[in-house]
């Protein structure tokens, strides 16, 4: 099975796959030399690491809430050979494995809106037009990073796929918010910058049991430690700002964590060792 389930106070939590991809290890890096990264995250010929494309799915007593929708199903021999694409499983057969269908969904929530955390929040319906995934849910975006991915910068432009978000707006399911937001009782929506100016991270809390899903803050477990930050980050100093806050925010409560592209783990929690930081991964059960 595919699937990992965990329980937050009353909420139910699964970790869905939408498969992986490589990206350059260098990039995912940073100014971290190979010598160091490699140990972790063991690179191909062609300097690549595997990535998970991981998505959560969250279940209230309210809502069913989405984070995350990995590449999704519109992706070009190209794309595919560039990235070494792997969509098995993919988002969809995750889902029906723990038992929902896309119709069930009410909200989703994308970190930012790169191509490998939205590329499934649409779908080419059987006349070839892009449609959203999840007809009945509606799609929760920062306003700053709907507006910088309408009109990116040279630098981070790649990494914006007008087809994953543009026709969201067309059908009216777009909710556009700018800043914090409570998105249903438990579910909560913070702006963490670093990867993005107006990149947002889910807080999910239930009788006292909390857990975060950093995004691209934290993508893998081989990025704790404070000084391990992609290049794509365009404020790095900020990320790293904020790796330390919450880590020392989730010590005092043993937040559990929830990874967008550890290709091992879905779950775990940070520990402290002397003054740095690890990961301590947490599997939860399989579903099913």
């Amino acid at each position: 099975m595919s699937v990992a389930y965990v329980s937050v106070g009353d909420f139910e939590i699964f970790g869905l796959s939408d498969g992986s991809f490589y990206l350059d290890g260098g990039a995912m890096f940073g100014v971290v030399p190979k010598v160091l990264w490699e140990k972790k995250c063991p690179a191909d010929k062609k300097n690549r690491i595997k990535l998970g494309l991981n998505c959560f799915l969250i279940k209230t007593q309210r809502a069913l809430v989405l984070l995350e929708t990995g590449l999704g199903p519109k992706l070009t021999g190209k794309f595919t050979d560039i990235f070494n694409v792997q969509r098995k499983p993919d988002l969809f057969s995750s889902l029906r494995e723990a038992g929902f269908a896309p119709e069930d969904v009410d909200f989703v929530v994308n970190t930012h809106l790169h191509f490998d955390h939205c590329g499934g929040n649409t779908r080419f319906d059987e006349g070839g037009e892009t449609v959203p995934t999840f007809p009945r849910a509606k799609y929760v975006i920062q306003k700053g990073e709907w507006e910088a991915a309408l009109s990116p910068e040279e630098r981070d432009k790649p990494s914006y796929l007008q087809e994953n978000f543009v026709p969201l707006e067309k059908h009216g399911v777009i909710e556009l918010i700018d800043g914090d937001r409570e998105l249903v009782d438990g579910v909560e929506i913070i702006v963490v910058p670093g990867h993005t100016a107006r990149h947002q991270c889910l807080k999910v809390r239930s009788r006292g049991e909390v857990l975060f899903f950093p995004g691209d803050l934290i993508p893998m477990s081989a990025h704790i430690s404070v000084p391990y930050v992609m290049s794509f980050d365009l404020f790095p100093l900020e990320t790293m700002r904020n790796k330390r806050k919450y880590y020392e925010l989730s010590l005092r409560e043993n937040w559990l964590f929830g990874l967008d592209h550890d290709p091992h783990h879905h779950f775990g929690r940070i520990k402290r060792a002397g003054e740095k930081y690890e990961f301590e991964p947490e599997s939860g059960r399989l579903s099913g």
